[in-house]
């Protein structure tokens, strides 16, 4: 497996042919806007950079990197010699159907079709190709390049061979697999995702501040980053999108969406893509401060 292509010029798409253009894949990134497409590749040119500074990596692989990656905003050029497809476009269940039926389409037989989705059923997501032996999630964690974790998962479906195929490479991009179910939300987002929630409820409910609750998980639970922080971090739409889907599929009144995550979005205030959401990053990501409705 040699050539791979990415669905989706996003945070998560550049991120994903960054780590495979990094480990000497050749890669092709999809998108349908051009604009994206080189916001993109000025992304991932100044990850490298920053790595080159840190020592991390050599001038030499940065360089090496780059030249690994080519873009399209043809679907059927993009896929043309791919041995991997990882779609990586916005979490929205009939978008990536529609972009999966396609890819069946038009895909060598023996291209293996994987998703980036966070919680979208792979089984629903292979059940509209002709290969759903050969469909399976590949979960990566923000941001790609530095994560370590890739929950690997299953759809009912999903073959023995192409799931072992899928753990190998995996690793092969110095990351740690894991291998999962197919279940709304998966291992990452099931957990994660309540908890998030929760920590919304407790603001909605003058339980205590943005500050207080962010303060008791990063100092009394050891968490790196509080909840509300980590959603602004995630994108509440996106928060949102996963706990429709979870409370959908398991039709469980836990993971009804809180309606101030809700109003939020509704309100677009997503987090630190749109510069404000539970804190105001007016001043960079780096300097948050509460947003002014919380104060």
């Amino acid at each position: 497996m040699k050539r791979i292509t990415v669905i989706g010029a996003g945070t998560m798409g550049n991120g994903i042919a960054h780590t495979f253009a990094q480990n000497n894949f050749k890669v092709s990134i999809v998108d349908i806007s051009i604009e994206s497409l080189n916001k993109a590749l000025a992304t991932i040119e100044k990850n490298l950079n920053r790595l080159v500074a840190k020592e991390k990596i050599t001038e030499e692989l940065k360089v090496t990197t780059l030249n690994n990656i080519s873009t399209y905003t043809s679907l059927s050029e993009g896929v043309e010699s791919a041995d991997l497809v990882v779609e990586a476009a916005t979490e929205n269940l009939d978008l990536k159907l529609n972009i999966f039926k396609e890819l069946d389409s038009i895909c060598n037989s023996k291209t293996i079709l994987a998703t980036n989705t966070s919680s979208i059923s792979i089984t629903q997501i292979a059940a509209v190709t002709a290969r759903p032996k050969k469909v399976i999630g590949m979960h990566f964690m923000n941001p790609v390049p530095i994560m370590k974790l890739v929950e690997v998962i299953r759809g009912k479906l999903t073959s023995d061979e192409v799931t072992k195929e899928i753990m190998q490479l995996s690793k092969t991009l110095s990351k740690i697999p894991v291998e999962v179910n197919d279940a709304p939300g998966f291992v990452a987002n099931r957990i994660l995702m309540p908890m998030i929630n929760e920590a919304i409820y407790t603001l909605h409910e003058n339980v205590s501040s943005v500050e207080g609750i962010d303060t008791v998980m990063i100092l009394g639970m050891s968490h790196p980053m509080g909840p509300l922080h980590l959603a602004d971090f995630i994108g509440l739409d996106v928060c949102l999108s996963i706990l429709e889907v979870m409370y959908s599929g398991f039709d469980d009144k836990k993971y009804q969406p809180c309606p101030l995550l809700i109003k939020m979005v509704e309100n677009g205030k997503l987090g630190i893509k749109s510069g404000e959401g539970f804190y105001n990053y007016s001043d960079g990501p780096r300097n948050k401060k509460v947003a002014s409705q919380f104060v």
